[in-house]
């Protein structure tokens, strides 16, 4: 029993889903743009009364497990298309800085180069660097998936180290911090 997959999808005012049966195609439109997604054959997704329920085709082990991810998937779709997803990093360390021209971001993180990252044109890039506090790489987009996984590349840039906690950073992030060689003493 999937108690993520059994629970229906609300749709908010201004988003509409359509499913065809033919290809297993799931589309999400709202006010912020539109998305796509493929099921398995055997999925059946009914759209009534502003509601989404995803039903699976038996009880069988792999069914069971794609159940709750197609539903994940389609909320996470629901979601992104009414209200957006927004990811902010944040840069700790000396000389660290961060510029976007378009969607090209160019970081300085202490390496003997600067580092350039191209973005997806479907996620919107911001840097901000305000004097007294750390430079902000702000992404906001409606796709939950491309956004973390550009989010998670920006950070495995210079990832984040126990003793200074110099680094790329989530803003909230708690990092483990250790001592150093003194406290070995």
């Amino acid at each position: 029993m999937s108690r993520i997959g059994r629970l229906p999808i609300a749709l908010p005012n201004g988003v509409m889903c359509t499913y065809s049966e033919g290809n297993n195609k799931v589309t999400v439109k709202g006010p912020k743009g539109e998305l796509h997604q493929v099921l398995k054959t055997a999925f059946k997704v009914k759209v009534e009364n502003a509601t989404i329920e995803v039903t699976r085709p038996s009880d069988e082990k792999p069914d069971r497990a794609l159940h709750g991810l197609y539903r994940a998937l389609i909320a996470n779709m629901v979601i992104g298309v009414s209200k957006g997803y927004k990811e902010q990093l944040e840069l700790i360390g000396v000389g660290y800085k961060a510029s976007a021209q378009g969607n090209v971001l160019e970081l300085s993180l202490g390496y003997s180069h600067s580092v350039f990252l191209g973005v997806p044109s479907e996620l919107k890039l911001q840097a901000l660097q305000e004097k007294g506090s750390n430079p902000m790489i702000i992404l906001e987009g409606i796709d939950k998936q491309l956004l973390g996984q550009v989010a998670a590349k920006i950070k495995s840039l210079r990832k984040v180290e126990p003793y200074k906690g110099k680094g790329i950073r989530y803003v909230g992030e708690y990092v483990r911090r250790k001592a150093g060689k003194a406290a070995a003493k």
